[in-house]
C-alpha cells in the first residue's frame, strides 16, 4: 500500500520481498504520488488530564486545517489551584482580536460580555489578575473553535469535530453546572446530539434550558450581535436571568462546592 502511494519503503535483507507491480505506459507518464497529511486527533491514551498538558495540546493541534492560518489558540487555562467555576460562557470561532490575543471575547465584544456578567455578580476566572470568589460568582471563558478560520470562511464538520474533543477536556475539568451558549457554532456543538434542535435559529432557541452530557445549558446573543443590534439587549438580560434563576435551582439541590 505504501509503495502505491508513492512512499519509499526500507525493508532488511532478510525480510521477504515485495513483488512490484507491472508498470505500465500510462505509470510513467504519471510522476510519483506524494503521501497525504496524515494528522491524529486526540485519543483515549493521550488525554489531557490537567490544564498545563491540554493547553500544550491545543496550542501543537494540527488535526485540522485551521492550525496553518492561526497566530495564538485562544484556550485560557484555568490555574491549577484555582476555586472551581459554576458558570461557563462558550462563544464562536476566535475573530482578529482574539487570534492575536490568544484569548477569546478579546475584543470590543469582551467588554460588553465583562459588563454583562459583573450585572449578576460574576467575573471572568481564566484571565489575569482574576480575583477569588465563591464558584457560582466565577465564570470560565472559552471559544467553540481555539482557531480562527480564514477570514469570511464558514467553519466546516470536520473543524468543529476536532475542536469538540477540547469542549469535552474542558468541561470535564471545569465542571461547570451551567453553560451559556453564545452563538451558532456553540449551539452546533452543544446541542448536536440533536440535530434537528441544533438546526433551528437562535431566537427559537432561547427561552429553553438544554442539556449537553447532563450539563444545563442556556442560549442567548453573541456580544458582537448585540453590538450591532441593540433591540436584543432586553431579550440577552432575560437570558442571562433564566441562566442565573437554573442556576439557583441546581444549587438548593446540589451543595454548592
Amino acid at each position: 500500500m505504501l509503495q502505491e502511494m508513492g512512499v519509499q519503503v526500507w525493508l532488511p535483507a532478510s525480510a521477504v520481498a515485495v513483488p512490484a507491480r507491472a508498470q505500465t505506459p500510462a505509470d510513467a507518464a504519471q510522476p510519483p504520488a506524494r503521501p497525504a497529511a496524515v494528522t491524529v486527533a486526540p485519543g483515549a491514551g493521550d488525554t489531557p488530564t490537567d490544564w498545563r498538558s491540554l493547553a500544550h495540546a491545543v496550542r501543537s493541534c494540527q488535526t485540522c486545517t485551521l492550525c496553518a492560518g492561526r497566530s495564538h489558540t485562544t484556550l485560557v487555562p484555568l490555574e491549577a489551584d484555582a476555586t472551581p467555576c459554576d458558570w461557563m460562557v462558550l462563544g464562536d470561532a476566535p475573530d482578529e482580536d482574539e487570534d492575536r490575543a490568544g484569548a477569546p471575547f478579546a475584543g470590543p465584544d469582551g467588554v460588553l460580555l465583562a459588563h454583562m456578567l459583573r450585572a449578576l455578580g460574576l467575573q471572568q476566572a481564566n484571565r489575569p489578575q482574576a480575583q477569588a470568589a465563591r464558584p457560582a460568582q466565577r465564570v470560565y471563558v472559552s471559544n467553540a473553535l481555539k482557531c480562527r478560520p480564514a477570514h469570511g470562511a464558514m467553519a466546516q464538520a470536520a473543524e468543529l469535530a476536532a475542536c469538540s474533543a477540547w469542549l469535552q477536556r474542558e468541561i470535564a475539568l471545569v465542571q461547570p453546572k451551567l453553560i451559556l451558549s453564545l452563538g451558532r457554532l456553540a449551539n452546533q456543538l452543544l446541542l448536536g446530539e440533536s440535530p434537528q434542535l441544533a438546526a433551528l435559529p437562535l431566537g427559537k432557541l432561547r427561552g429553553t434550558v438544554h442539556r449537553y452530557q447532563g450539563v444545563a445549558v442556556v442560549v442567548s446573543y453573541p456580544p458582537k450581535l448585540l453590538m450591532r443590534n441593540s433591540a436584543d439587549k432586553a431579550k440577552a438580560w432575560a437570558d442571562l436571568c433564566l441562566a442565573a434563576d437554573t442556576l439557583d435551582a441546581l444549587l438548593q439541590t446540589t451543595p454548592e462546592r
